[in-house]
């Protein structure tokens, strides 16, 4: 079976996107960059919703040929191209860079691809990340925690019908005050 992992940034009040869809963090430094890096090179499989795929594909395929770009920011742009891709949304008709598309339900589908035999995936975007949460699908839960209120926007955990128990397994401190926290399920 495959560990699920849902990671992405968010501000302190809980928000991975402020009220009008801007990014809840400031650029990471060069270590959190790196970090991100090395998660997309060791993830077999990413899980996006529409939003967060429509920003990530919107930048990262032709990221590496802009002017002045970083050896980080090639390396890492080269890894997202290389990563397998699964896309969720009833409203967009194709995707490329490695991705397929699902418009069918997502559940059914993380379900099935959770219990195949394989290296670990990641989840992004609140919604799709929410039904996979309360589905009891996902295994891990990492925040990286930029030292900002942004007063709404998208949150990080969705509504959801029951509690789910976790176990702090990781923190870190990386620079410019950003926290990661690292949470598995209990089950």
């Amino acid at each position: 079976m495959r560990k699920l992992t849902f990671a992405m940034n968010v501000s302190l009040d809980g928000y991975i996107a402020g009220p009008g869809g801007e990014l809840s963090r400031s650029a990471p430094s060069d270590e959190l960059f790196q970090w991100w890096s090395d998660r997309v090179a060791a993830t077999s499989l990413a899980l996006y919703g529409r939003k967060l795929w429509e920003a990530m594909s919107s930048h990262w395929p032709t990221a590496a040929e802009q002017p002045g770009v970083t050896p980080a920011h090639v390396e890492y742009a080269h890894r997202w191209q290389a990563m397998p891709k699964v896309v969720f949304s009833s409203t967009i008709g194709t995707v490329g860079w490695n991705a397929r598309l699902v418009t069918g339900d997502a559940v059914t589908e993380i379900t099935r691809l959770r219990a195949e035999d394989g290296e670990p995936m990641d989840i992004g975007g609140a919604t799709l990340a929410g039904a996979a949460t309360r589905a009891g699908l996902i295994d891990e839960y990492v925040l990286v925690t930029a030292p900002v209120l942004v007063g709404g926007g998208t949150p990080f955990f969705t509504t959801l019908d029951d509690r789910v128990n976790l176990n702090l397994v990781e923190t870190r401190k990386f620079p410019d005050g950003v926290i990661l926290t690292r949470y598995e399920t209990r089950r």
